[in-house]
C-alpha cells in the first residue's frame, strides 16, 4: 500500500480543509513542533482504511476523530496497492445529543490512469470508479482484499507505533515469544485447549445436574399415577355434591341479609336521632360577632391618622436634599487624598526599578559575550572530534595491512606499514567535547537567566510608569469633580440634618405599621367571629340533613337558638316511636342465622366425608381441590416425560465430555506451539540479518541463541556482541531491520496478498545525540535508496528533517492545523 493523496476536513486538529499530496514523495518527513498534528496524519490514513487508530485503543474511540467544534469530519485517502489505485472515504457526524457516529464509509477502485488532481474540481463520488464497499460493515473485507493486511498487521508493517520501535529487539525471550504468539496468531491453539477443557467441565457438570434431577424423578411411577387419577375422581364427585347443596345455603343467606339490612336501617335512624344535640353557648356567638365589627372600625381610623403623620415627614425629607449626592462628594474627597499619598510612593518605586533595569542590562551583555565565546569553543571541539574519528578509522585499516598488500583505499601496493599510535585520540576529543558542551550549556543558561531578569525589570518599569500616569490622571479628574464642593465639614453637617429627619420618618413608619397590624388583627377577629356564627349554622344544617329522610319540621333561619330547640324536641319524640320496632326485627335476624347454620353443617359434612377440612368458601374450596388433583396428575405425567427426555440428553452430554476431554489433553502439551515459534524466529532472524547487512554496509549480521539476540561485527574479527551493547544508531539499524523482516514475514502469513510498498516510522528521534542521529539519517537514506518502498518519517528534529528531500511542515494555530510541502 502506497498513499498518494490525503484530504482532511474536521478531523481532530485539522478543522479546516487540508490536502496532502504524497505523489513522487519516495522519501518524506512530517516535521513540526510537538502537538502540531504530525502523528494525526498517520491517524487519518489508518482511520480512512480501518475506522480506528492505534492511539484510540479500539473503534469505540471514534469520538476522538471529530474536531471539538465541528459537527462533521471527512477523511479521503487515495492509494496504490499491487498496481491498482483506490480511494477510501469515511465521514463522521455529531448528532443532536452530542454522540459521534460514522455517517458514511466507502472504498472505490479508480479507473486506470486516473489523474488525482481532478479531485480538486469537485467530482461526485460516482465519478471516482467502481464501488467495492458502500457501508462501514463492508469496509473491513474490501480493505483487506485491496491492501492485503488486517488492521493489526498494517500497524506493525506499514505504520510503526511511536515509542515501541526497539521493544522487540530488547525484549526478554519470554516477552518476545509472547509478541510472536500474538502477531502470528499462535494463541489460537491455547484458546482451543482452554475451550475444550471448559466444554469438558461444563458437560460433566451437566451430567451431574441431570443425574440429580433424575434422582428426584424416581417417584414418578405407574402406581403414583393411579393414585392421582383416583383422587381426581373423588374431588370431582365432591364438587358436584357441593353444587347441589348450594341453592339452599344461598336462600338462607339472602333471607339473613334482608333481615340484617332492615335491623341496620332502624339502628342507623336511632343513631342519627340520638346525635341531634344543640352546641353550648349558641346565644353568645352572635353577640361576639357584633363586638368584633365595632373594634375593627376603630382600628381603621387609627391607621389613617398614622399614615397622615408619616406623609408629612416624608415631604420634609424630600425637600432637604439628595443624601446620595452628598455622600458621593464626601467619598470623592477621601479618594483624592488617597491618590495623592499613593502617587508619592509609586514615584519612589519608579526610581528604584530604573536603577535595577540598568544593572540587569549590563549583566546580560556580559553573559552574552561569555556564551558566544563558549559556543566558539564547542565548535572547535566538534571539529577536533571529527578529525580524531577520521584518524582512528585510518589506524583501524592500518592494523589489517601488511607490506606488499594492496591498500583498500587507493588499491596500490603497500611498501611499508607506518607504526600504530599508542592510543586513540577519539576518547580525549570526546571528553573535551563533553566539557565544551557543558560549558556552553551553562553559559547559555546564565544568559537566559540574565535575559529573563532584563525582561522582568522592563515589565516592572513599564508597570510603574503606567501606574504614575494613571494616578496623575485620576487626581486631575477628582479635583475637577470637587471644584464646586463646599468642603468635607459642610457636607457632613448636611448629612447629619438629613439623618435626623430620616430617624423621625422611621419612627412614623413604625407607628403606621403598628396601627396597620392592629387593624389586621381586628379584621381577623371579625372574620373569626363571623366564621363561628357560620359554623354554628353549618352544624345545625348538618344535623338536620342527617335526619332529613325522616321529615323534620321547618325552622326560623334568623334565630339560631330557636332553630336548635325545635329540632332537638322533634328528634327526641321520633326516637321514642322507633324503639318499639327494634325487638321484632332482631328476632327475624336470629331466625335467618339459624337457617344458615343448618345449611353450613350439611355442606361441611360433605368435605369431612371426602377427607378434607370444612372450608369457609365451599364452592371455591371444591374448585381448588379439583384443580390441585388435576395439577398433581398432570405433574406426574410431565415428570415421567421429563425423565425420559433427560435420559436421552445424558447420553449426548456423556459423549461430548469424552471428546472435549481428549482434545484438551492432546493440546495441553505445547510442543507444537514451541516448534512453530522456533521456525518463525529462525525465518525472522535470517530475513533481518540480510537487511541489517545491507543497511550497515556489511558490518553486522543478526543471530539468536536461546531466545537472545546478538550481532556479528565483521569489522571486529567477527566478534559476537549482545544487542544491548549497540550504540543508539546501531540499535536503530538493528530495530529497523527487524521491523522490515517482521513486516515481510507477517505479509507472508497473511490470508491475502499483502502489498508492502511503504513504511512510516513514527519514532522519537529527538532523544538521539548528534553522532547517533547522523547514523540514523544515513540508515534511512540507504533504506530509501533501495527503492522497494516509500519511506516516511515523523519527527520534530530539524537536523534530521533537513536531510530528507520532501518535507511536509505541520503547523497549528488556535483554529486548525495546516500542512505545507517543501522540497522536490
Amino acid at each position: 500500500m502506497r498513499p498518494l493523496r490525503l484530504d482532511l476536513a474536521g478531523f481532530t486538529v485539522f478543522r479546516d480543509e487540508t490536502t496532502i499530496d504524497f505523489t513522487d514523495a519516495d522519501f518524506f518527513v512530517l516535521v513540526g513542533p510537538t502537538g502540531s498534528g504530525k502523528s494525526t496524519v498517520l491517524d487519518a490514513i489508518c482511520f480512512a482504511l480501518y475506522g480506528t487508530v492505534p492511539r484510540w485503543g479500539s473503534t469505540r474511540g471514534i469520538a476522538n476523530a471529530l474536531s471539538p467544534s465541528a459537527t462533521e469530519g471527512r477523511v479521503r485517502l487515495v492509494f496504490e496497492s499491487a498496481g491498482a489505485r483506490y480511494v477510501a472515504t469515511r465521514v463522521v457526524r455529531r448528532d443532536g445529543r452530542g454522540n459521534v457516529k460514522t455517517g458514511n464509509a466507502g472504498l472505490q477502485l479508480m479507473p486506470p490512469g486516473f489523474d488525482v488532481t481532478k479531485l480538486d474540481t469537485g467530482m461526485s463520488p460516482e465519478d471516482l470508479g467502481e464501488v467495492l464497499a458502500g457501508t462501514p460493515a463492508e469496509m473491513e473485507a474490501a480493505v483487506l482484499e485491496a491492501v492485503g493486511l488486517p488492521y493489526e498487521q498494517f500497524t506493525s508493517c506499514v505504520v510503526l507505533p511511536q515509542g515501541q520501535f526497539a521493544d522487540f529487539l530488547h525484549a526478554k525471550p519470554a516477552t518476545r515469544q509472547q509478541i510472536l504468539v500474538n502477531l502470528l496468531g499462535l494463541g489460537v491453539y491455547e484458546e482451543v485447549q482452554k475451550r475444550a477443557t471448559t466444554r469438558a467441565t461444563q458437560a460433566e457438570a451437566r451430567l451431574d445436574a441431570i443425574d440429580q434431577v433424575l434422582a428426584g424423578l424416581a417417584d414418578a411411577d405407574e402406581n403414583a399415577l393411579t393414585v392421582a387419577e383416583a383422587k381426581l375422581t373423588a374431588m370431582r364427585e365432591l364438587a358436584a355434591a357441593v353444587e347441589a347443596e348450594l341453592p339452599d345455603l344461598e336462600r338462607a343467606r339472602q333471607d339473613a341479609v334482608r333481615a340484617e339490612e332492615q335491623l341496620a336501617a332502624l339502628d342507623a335512624e336511632l343513631a342519627d336521632l340520638d346525635r341531634v344535640r344543640a352546641p353550648a353557648d349558641v346565644a353568645g356567638i352572635a353577640a361576639a360577632a357584633a363586638t368584633a365589627r365595632a373594634a375593627a372600625t376603630a382600628a381603621e381610623a387609627a391607621v389613617a391618622l398614622a399614615e397622615e403623620d408619616e406623609e408629612k415627614l416624608r415631604g420634609r425629607l424630600d425637600a432637604a436634599g439628595d443624601v446620595n449626592a452628598l455622600r458621593l462628594l464626601l467619598r470623592t474627597h477621601d479618594e483624592r487624598d488617597r491618590i495623592t499619598a499613593e502617587l508619592i510612593d509609586v514615584r519612589r518605586s519608579l526610581v528604584e526599578v530604573e536603577r535595577r533595569h540598568t544593572a540587569a542590562l549590563a549583566a546580560a551583555a556580559e553573559a552574552r559575550t561569555a556564551a558566544e565565546q563558549a559556543d566558539a569553543e564547542l565548535e572547535a571541539a566538534r571539529r577536533a572530534y571529527q578529525e580524531a574519528q577520521t584518524a582512528d578509522r585510518a589506524v583501524a585499516l592500518r592494523a589489517q595491512l601488511h607490506a606488499g598488500d594492496d591498500c583498500p583505499v587507493c588499491a596500490q601496493p603497500v611498501t611499508s606499514v607506518p607504526p600504530l599510535p599508542d592510543a586513540s585520540a577519539v576518547a580525549a576529543a570526546e571528553s573535551a567535547g563533553h566539557t565544551a558542551r557543558a560549558t556552553a550549556d551553562a553559559a547559555r543558561a546564565r544568559l537566559g537567566e540574565h535575559d529573563t531578569a532584563v525582561r522582568d525589570t522592563e515589565r516592572s518599569l513599564t508597570r510603574a510608569r503606567t501606574q504614575v500616569e494613571q494616578l496623575e490622571e485620576r487626581g486631575l479628574q477628582l479635583s475637577a469633580q470637587l471644584a464646586d464642593s463646599p468642603g468635607p465639614a459642610a457636607l457632613r453637617r448636611e448629612l447629619d440634618t438629613l439623618a435626623a429627619l430620616a430617624t423621625r420618618l422611621d419612627a412614623a413608619g413604625a407607628a403606621v405599621r403598628t396601627a396597620r397590624e392592629g387593624a389586621r388583627r381586628a379584621r381577623g377577629e371579625v372574620a373569626a367571629a363571623d366564621e363561628r356564627l357560620r359554623g354554628s349554622w353549618r352544624d345545625f344544617d348538618a344535623a338536620r340533613d342527617r335526619v332529613a329522610r325522616l321529615a323534620p319540621p321547618a325552622t326560623d333561619r334568623e334565630d339560631l337558638a330557636g332553630a336548635w330547640q325545635t329540632l332537638t324536641g322533634w328528634a327526641a319524640a321520633a326516637a321514642q316511636e322507633r324503639s318499639g320496632l327494634r325487638t321484632d326485627r332482631a328476632a327475624a335476624v336470629a331466625e335467618a342465622r339459624d337457617a344458615i347454620t343448618a345449611a353450613g353443617t350439611r355442606m361441611a359434612q360433605l368435605f369431612t366425608t371426602a377427607g378434607l377440612s370444612a372450608p369457609d368458601d365451599p364452592v371455591r374450596a371444591a374448585t381448588v381441590a379439583v384443580e390441585r388433583a388435576e395439577a398433581a396428575r398432570d405433574r406426574l405425567v410431565e415428570r415421567r416425560a421429563q425423565a425420559e427426555q433427560l435420559r436421552g440428553q445424558r447420553a449426548g452430554h456423556e459423549r461430548e465430555a469424552r471428546v472435549a476431554k481428549a482434545l484438551g489433553g492432546h493440546l495441553r502439551a505445547n510442543n507444537f506451539e514451541r516448534w512453530l515459534l522456533a521456525e518463525a524466529l529462525d525465518l525472522l532472524v535470517d530475513g533481518a540479518s540480510a537487511i541489517l547487512r545491507e543497511l550497515s554496509d556489511g558490518q553486522y549480521d543478526l543471530v539468536h541463541d536461546k531466545g537472545e539476540f546478538y550481532v556479528i561485527d565483521h569489522h571486529d574479527a567477527g566478534l559476537r556482541r549482545g544487542v544491548r551493547t549497540l550504540s543508539g544508531g546501531e540499535t536503530f539499524q538493528a530495530s529497523l531491520a527487524l521491523a522490515l523482516a517482521l513486516s515481510e514475514q507477517l505479509a507472508g502469513l497473511s490470508t491475502t496478498s499483502a502489498s508492502l510498498e511503504s513504511i512510516v516510522l513514527d519514532e522519537g528521534f529527538g532523544t538521539l545525540d548528534a553522532a547517533t542521529l547522523d547514523t540514523v539519517a544515513a540508515t534511512l537514506e540507504n533504506l530509501a535508496a533501495r527503492g522497494d518502498r516509500m519511506v516516511g518519517l515523523v519527527t520534530h528534529v530539524p537536523a534530521l528533517a533537513e536531510r530528507v528531500p520532501v518535507r511536509f511542515e505541520v503547523r497549528k494555530d488556535a483554529r486548525s492545523a495546516r500542512i505545507e510541502r517543501v522540497g522536490r
